[in-house]
C-alpha cells in the first residue's frame, strides 16, 4: 500500500459514490488506472465494501441512549449481532469488558419510539435483561477517525 492507495482510501471514506474521475483527480491518476487500483484494494480486502450512512438526525431521531445488554448463557458475538442488526435504531453495538455483555449507542424519534426499540431488543431469546442511560445533552462530538 502506498500514498495513492492511501488517498484513494480516503477518497471512498469521504464519499463511498465517489466516480473514477474524482478518485482519479484526487490522487493524480487517470480515470481508468483509479478503477483498477480500487478493484485492487477490493481484491485485497482492504476495502471490505461500500455503504450508506444514514442521517438519523435527518429521520428526526433525536433522542439518544447508550444501552448495557445482559445476555443469558454465553452467546457468541456472531449470534448477539445478529439479533440487534434486526433492529435499526441500533447505531453501534460493542462486546465489552465488566459486567455487561455489550454497549448500545441507539437513536430514535422520541423517549416512546425508544422505549419500543428496547422491547424489542429484550425480544432476543439471548439477551436477558438491559440497563438504559437517556442522553440530555452532547458535551463533545468529535468525528472519529477512519
Amino acid at each position: 500500500m502506498d500514498s495513492i492507495d492511501e488517498g484513494i482510501i480516503r477518497c471512498v471514506t469521504v464519499n463511498a459514490r465517489s466516480t473514477y474521475a474524482e478518485i482519479g483527480e484526487a490522487v493524480g491518476l487517470s480515470p481508468s488506472a483509479a478503477k483498477r487500483r480500487l478493484d485492487r484494494l477490493v481484491a485485497d480486502g482492504v476495502i471490505a465494501g461500500f455503504t450508506a450512512l444514514v442521517n438519523t438526525e435527518a429521520l428526526g431521531w433525536t433522542a439518544e441512549a447508550y444501552v448495557e445488554v445482559y445476555c443469558t448463557g454465553n452467546p457468541t458475538p456472531a449470534v448477539l449481532r445478529r439479533d440487534l442488526e434486526r433492529i435499526p435504531e441500533v447505531i453501534e453495538a460493542c462486546t465489552v469488558s465488566g459486567p455487561a455483555d455489550a454497549l448500545l449507542y441507539m437513536r430514535a424519534a422520541d423517549i416512546p419510539h425508544l422505549e419500543r426499540a428496547i422491547q424489542r431488543l429484550r425480544e432476543s431469546r439471548v439477551i436477558d435483561r438491559t440497563e438504559s442511560v437517556i442522553v440530555l445533552s452532547r458535551l463533545i462530538n468529535r468525528p472519529r477517525s477512519t
